[in-house]
């Protein structure tokens, strides 16, 4: 695609405020890159797919409320973890993180412990991870 045809559609989830490199061919007939803020289809995939991990997110914290599920669990959805990222930051067997899962267990975590979580959700405290309700 030429430079000038590059797709500029300012509808996108961002609202102006991301560009991304696109190649096209210049006007010397060589490839350039050019700044676009997005076309209509990305956007649309995009915000579908932030619209279901939201919904995720809000589930969590429905299941945090209840009592069904700690903190740990809301805080790693919230966070768009993943098992293993959240056992590398804590350095927590996935199996244990689990566990943490539940209220029953977290309510056990020692200051240290939490403190692991703390750091991988990048919370200021303690505080924040445990008073979230």
């Amino acid at each position: 695609m030429k430079e000038k045809e590059v797709p500029q559609d300012d509808a996108n989830m961002f609202e102006g405020r991301t560009r991304e490199l696109q190649y096209a061919v210049g006007k010397d007939g060589k490839y350039t890159t050019v700044k676009s803020v997005g076309w209509e289809p990305k956007n649309i995939v995009m915000q579908q797919a932030w619209d279901v991990e939201n919904e995720k997110i809000d589930n969590a914290y429905k299941l945090l409320k209840s009592g069904a599920k700690s903190p740990i669990y809301y805080f790693y959805y919230k966070c768009l973890m993943d098992m293993k990222i959240l056992a590398m930051y804590t350095g927590f067997s996935r199996f244990r993180i689990k566990r943490h899962f539940k209220p029953k267990y977290f309510k056990k975590l020692s200051a240290k412990e939490l403190d692991k979580y703390v750091y991988a959700f990048g919370l200021k405290d303690r505080n924040e991870l445990i008073n979230i309700v």
